[in-house]
């Protein structure tokens, strides 16, 4: 290993860390050093799996052990407050899965402690990798579609109205997601953050101000299934004013039938239109990046025509630019927080519907 390698631990053994050490593992210059969990079985199967060396089964043990520069943090929701501000305590840069917290006001401490100490923090906005929402954004910072005025983004899932992903009555996978008592915040705090960011990352400005409506629809009786109460909001539609002035509707629902896991993105200006879209699969089982413009000659006849993509960085790839070139790269501990205050179904911000 020379003095340049970049050197990772990663917390939390669970499914999406395998993700994590693979896209780690595949940059130059970069070794996935530790795991960390304290599930011994998984902790120790995940290091196996993926020949990491060193396994912890505690947080502080492996930050004593310090041999590393980065943490990447793949614990629940709620485990991401505590455990990233110990991490940028002991001087290590973190990378965390969204959301950032479960709410505004730790979203906002672990922002305001990574930017003291000095150090990156990034999250794992996953989405931001699909390249036809950077062309989109390219487009829109370069003039392509004029002022922009009304945007239209959605998040479509249909695992409450089919068995596509599996059978959400009995398995704990799915009911856990349905019930506000087993730490779910619904739709909203499940796959409001990516589609959010999506449509503020594509429209190349920050969301100004939301109003947003909830609804948890009737799915048994009593609104029970053993010990889960399934009152976790399945759709939500949210109004949006963007720091650009552009007016918007963004929303989600678990309700989308006929849409496995799908985001669209619309955006017209000015002088053109965009439209995005993520979703479907082709042959070899990977999902379809689209981006159609009508801009320019095309507007008298409504034409739309498709825009060549090309391949771009990973969230990870940037967050190893990021330590190497000593600054942050969005998205950021800071850009995540300002998202957060319109997801965590505060009294102020969300008005909710019965």
């Amino acid at each position: 290993m020379s003095a340049d390698t970049i050197r990772i631990a990663i917390l939390g053994t669970g499914s999406m860390a395998a993700a994590h050490a693979r896209a780690f593992q595949g940059i130059e210059g970069v070794e996935v050093v530790a795991g960390i969990d304290l599930h011994a079985d998984r902790l120790n199967a995940f290091c196996k799996t993926h020949n990491i060396d060193k396994a912890f089964s505690d947080l502080g043990e492996a930050l004593a052990w310090g041999q590393f520069d980065a943490i990447a943090n793949v614990t629940p929701d709620q485990a991401h407050h505590s455990t990233t501000l110990k991490a940028l305590a002991a001087g290590k840069h973190v990378f965390c899965e969204k959301p950032l917290a479960t709410n505004h006001a730790d979203a906002l401490e672990m922002a305001a402690a990574a930017e003291k100490a000095g150090l990156i923090g990034m999250v794992n906005l996953s989405y931001r990798n699909v390249n036809a929402v950077q062309k989109a954004r390219e487009m829109v910072l370069g003039g392509e579609i004029g002022a922009v005025r009304h945007v239209e983004a959605s998040y479509l899932q249909s695992w409450l109205s089919s068995a596509y992903w599996g059978d959400w009555r009995t398995e704990d996978r799915w009911l856990w997601r349905l019930s506000t008592r087993h730490g779910s915040n619904g739709v909203l705090g499940d796959v409001g953050i990516h589609i959010l960011d999506f449509a503020s990352f594509g429209v190349g400005s920050e969301i100004a101000d939301a109003d947003c409506r909830m609804k948890a629809f009737a799915k048994a009786d009593n609104d029970r299934i053993g010990e889960y109460h399934l009152d976790a909001n399945d759709s939500f539609v949210m109004a949006v004013t963007f720091e650009n002035g552009a007016l918007g509707t963004i929303h989600a629902s678990r309700w989308a039938s006929g849409y496995s896991d799908d985001l669209s993105l619309r955006i017209f200006g000015s002088k053109g239109g965009l439209e995005v879209s993520y979703g479907g699969k082709d042959i070899n089982g990977q999902r379809i990046a689209r981006l159609r413009a009508c801009t320019g000659d095309d507007l008298l006849t409504h034409q739309w025509r498709e825009v060549p993509l090309g391949p771009v960085p990973t969230n990870y790839k940037l967050f190893v630019q990021a330590i190497r070139e000593g600054r942050t790269i969005e998205p950021s501990f800071r850009h995540a927080a300002h998202l957060q205050q319109f997801l965590s179904q505060e009294p102020e911000r969300l008005a909710q519907s019965a």
